[in-house]
């Protein structure tokens, strides 16, 4: 005999739910699915990311999650390419989450693309490409370990993006130009100072904040970087 069947174990396909007039539910989107990871992280986001570009960059993607996760205590680590202190937009969003408490840190560049949350679940791209990507959450602890093992290896050798000055700006101007000039032409902190009319700690707090945005551990990496980038004059080049 045929009874009559309750909703919830008798769904009709996508295509008769149509042709009866009600139309198919539409499938989660990658940005909820991720979100709904991210609000369940009890104890720490892991996210790296290389910044293709692609839509839907992380970086702008979780803005309230992140915010409320860092409030309610969880610890979140992020490695993103150096470029990530110098692209204006991206920079001042990093610079807000430093603040609110996450540990930001930069390097040349990153490997790869991924976010684990709590050590259990890993988050990677699937397949497609833009805004028709897909996402593949995995489990298996082999992946996530090696995902995580992977960072933690490249964590001590980035840069930290200082939470007290973060940047915010795509290139230097002003004062800041200035001294890149002076100090690639050999000036010492004493005569760039006395050239701008500051004192020497503001010298040296002017040039920490470039290195700083630079992503460079040193004078010289950053002189390298700063040159990579444009930011020196011609004759220094």
């Amino acid at each position: 005999m045929i009874t009559q069947s309750s909703p919830e174990l008798c769904e009709a396909p996508p295509r008769l739910a149509v042709l009866h007039g009600h139309a198919p539910r539409p499938p989660v989107s990658r940005l909820a699915r991720v979100a709904a990871k991210l609000a369940a992280a009890q104890r720490e986001v892991l996210l790296v990311s290389p910044m293709s570009g692609a839509p839907g960059d992380p970086v702008a993607m979780f803005r309230a999650i992140d915010e409320a996760n860092l409030r309610r205590g969880v610890r979140y680590r992020m490695l993103f390419p150096d470029v990530a202190r110098t692209s204006a937009g991206i920079a001042r969003r990093l610079g807000m989450l430093a603040r609110a408490g996450a540990e930001i840190r930069t390097m040349p560049s990153v490997p790869v693309e991924a976010l684990v949350v709590d050590g259990a679940v890993a988050i990677v791209p699937g397949e497609g490409q833009g805004s028709t990507a897909g996402i593949a959450v995995l489990r298996l602890p082999s992946v996530v370990g090696t995902i995580t093992e992977l960072v933690d290896r490249l964590w001590p050798a980035a840069v930290p993006l200082v939470a007290a000055d973060p940047p915010a700006t795509a290139e230097p101007a002003g004062r800041d130009r200035e001294l890149l000039a002076l100090l690639s032409a050999g000036c010492t902190d004493e005569s760039a100072a006395a050239a701008l009319g500051v004192s020497v700690r503001t010298v040296r707090r002017m040039v920490s904040s470039l290195m700083n945005r630079l992503g460079a551990r040193s004078r010289f990496q950053a002189g390298v970087k700063a040159a990579d980038r444009g930011w020196l004059p011609d004759a220094a080049r």
